[in-house]
């Protein structure tokens, strides 16, 4: 099992914790507190975002400003915040990275990263600008029509698989939900 960051200590009493299956009958290794008994559960992260376009197609790239993959293009995406839906979610990403006005649409596609347990969503979304105002995690904000995108320079497998079923999803004038397991 791999762990993104293991919990050290037990958030109810400081002892530090020990990794193995709990007594109630789990199936998974968990942090198990051996002084006050707690289990505590690691679950995956959401990463919400957009698929900002505009209605002749082109759609809205951020190229990163920031670690990882500091200057590749990627969709305004980036984790949940507590107390947000996850499309309030996607719509503050648009706005803090790209200064993008728009209009959120429906949920267009959800795929499972297991190997670093997160669970990326994306909304298809209608820019009601060609204006932007990048935030400062973003170096620039540009429009890309399908032969424009530099898919060589795509941060993330997540955004290039969400990218190419848009684009094919728009060629056959229908949107559908987009369920994707990346290995």
């Amino acid at each position: 099992m791999t762990f993104r960051s293991p919990i050290k200590h037990c958030r109810t009493c400081g002892t530090a914790v020990v990794y193995r299956l709990p007594d109630d009958g789990d199936t998974k290794l968990r942090a198990v507190c051996p002084a006050c008994h707690t289990v505590h559960y690691e679950n995956p992260l959401n990463v919400v975002g957009t698929v900002p376009a505009l209605p002749d197609g082109r759609v809205l790239l951020c190229k990163r400003n920031i670690e990882p993959r500091w200057g590749k293009w990627t969709l305004p995406a980036g984790f949940m915040e507590l107390d947000e839906t996850t499309a309030q979610g996607a719509a503050r990403e648009t706005d803090e990275e790209a200064g993008a006005q728009i209009e959120m649409g429906p949920l267009f596609s959800l795929l499972n990263v297991a190997r670093v347990g997160q669970v990326h969503l994306f909304y298809r979304a209608t820019l009601l600008s060609d204006q932007f105002n990048p935030g400062h995690e973003t170096i620039e904000a540009r429009l890309f029509t399908e032969d424009e995108v530099p898919w060589d320079e795509i941060a993330f497998r997540t955004v290039k698989e969400t990218l190419e079923a848009y684009f094919a999803d728009r060629k056959a004038g229908s949107f559908g939900l987009h369920c994707i397991d990346i290995e």
